[in-house]
């Protein structure tokens, strides 16, 4: 049956490399490619996809390229009849005013208007139903994937503290404006045929389609309605197997494929500029004397702090001898010595260092406040919602791919 549909669909790709006119492809015999839990892909869906991602890439295919969109037509049809066929069994629907209002917003991504786009399609041969179909799965599965998942995803403060804690420590180095695809790694496909895919992908970029297209057909993460844009980040937020390759990047270029938990990553430099990020206390240091330091302080000291804050040190610390605490106001992490910095790393809000043996005696230091500010900066809240779209971004993947081996899928 593979080799029936295999036939099917070259034959489908010869007619998109003689002729991108509707009349080409008409000529072509008409019928079933795959059943999809007996809802049928027809001849006719593949090649309106397949016109459609032609046009939208704005350039001629190769014919290794047809044979990548003829592939990459049907798995998407696939993965749409799934996402639908789940909307119907749970009575999800999408009102045409948001399919609508999703096409504005690739028109004003791109530049161009809703009717624009229509007219664009219909030279090309391909009916806007098409596009809103692709659409209607879109929003159908974002509505059933928030809805059965959504309120069960937690982001913990460690997780949001770990998150802004890699950012401190990246805050000096450059930070990136890029673009991502995301290949992901499938029960159906396995390693070698990511790579083959991978490498597929990065062709077809380097043969100039534009990237934003092959970001939205290809790519499995969250950006990939975005055309793969997901704009400033930090080096603290990427993967470290990432921001290796992202660091040695110019503007302008594509990276390799880089393999990734899940499958591989293809990312293109947009922009970079230099860390400017930076972190700030609010400190308040407490000071035992070089004169008033004997072998008991240290103790007596951490003691003392392990009750104190920001509001009571003064009497927290009334019971160490010599013990006098001084409020040093906002200070940037750079402007300490390299000893309190270390010694502050990992400290929020109450916490207070070690005591530490420096040249005045003995000090340690409460903290009162920190922040961590600058150009390109997530807010805490920004961060808690990058970290829930990955959580349900990979909810999304495991159960499409559920859908995927618990369907009857038969090639014609």
């Amino acid at each position: 049956m593979k080799n029936r549909a295999r036939h099917i669909l070259t034959s489908i790709a010869a007619a998109a490399m003689l002729a991108l006119a509707p009349s080409a492809f008409a000529q072509q015999v008409e019928g079933i490619v795959v059943l999809v839990n007996d809802q049928p892909i027809t001849t006719v869906d593949v090649r309106n996809r397949m016109r459609m991602i032609i046009a939208s890439s704005g350039t001629q295919p190769s014919p290794e390229a047809i044979e990548r969109i003829q592939e990459q037509a049907v798995r998407g049809l696939i993965d749409e009849s799934l996402q639908l066929q789940a909307a119907a069994e749970f009575e999800v629907t999408v009102d045409p005013a948001e399919i609508d209002s999703a096409i504005d917003g690739i028109a004003e991504r791109n530049g161009t208007t809703r009717e624009q786009i229509t007219s664009e399609l219909a030279a090309a041969g391909v009916d806007i139903a098409t596009l809103r179909r692709q659409l209607e799965a879109e929003i159908a599965w974002q509505i059933l994937v928030s809805g059965r998942y959504g309120s069960r995803i937690r982001v913990s403060t460690q997780q949001i503290e770990a998150a802004l804690e890699r950012i401190a420590a990246s805050a000096s180095q450059p930070q990136y404006y890029i673009a991502e695809i995301f290949l992901e790694l499938t029960s159906a496909g396995g390693e070698q045929q990511l790579q083959q895919q991978a490498t597929a992908v990065l062709n077809a970029l380097r043969e100039n389609t534009p990237f934003q297209v092959v970001a939205q057909q290809f790519s499995a993460a969250p950006s990939a309605t975005n055309g793969g844009e997901v704009g400033w980040v930090l080096g603290g937020q990427l993967r470290p197997e990432v921001q290796q390759v992202a660091q040695v990047l110019e503007p302008g270029q594509l990276s390799r494929p880089i393999r990734v938990p899940g499958g591989y990553m293809i990312i293109a430099m947009i922009q970079k500029r230099e860390g400017t990020t930076t972190v700030q206390y609010d400190l308040t240091q407490v000071t035992v004397p070089t004169s008033a330091v004997t072998e008991n302080t240290p103790d007596q000291l951490r003691r003392a702090l392990d009750r104190a804050t920001c509001a009571n040190v003064d009497s927290a610390i009334s019971g160490v001898p010599g013990a006098f605490a001084t409020p040093l106001g906002e200070i940037p992490a750079s402007s300490l010595l390299q000893n309190i910095r270390d010694a502050l790393n990992g400290l929020e809000a109450g916490d207070a260092t070690q005591v530490l043996e420096t040249a005045a005696g003995r000090q340690a230091f409460l903290v009162c406040d920190r922040s961590i500010g600058g150009p390109g900066m997530p807010t805490r809240d920004d961060i808690e919602e990058q970290l829930r779209g990955q959580q349900l971004s990979n909810q999304s993947r495991r159960w499409l791919r559920d859908l995927r081996r618990e369907a009857t899928i038969e090639y014609r």
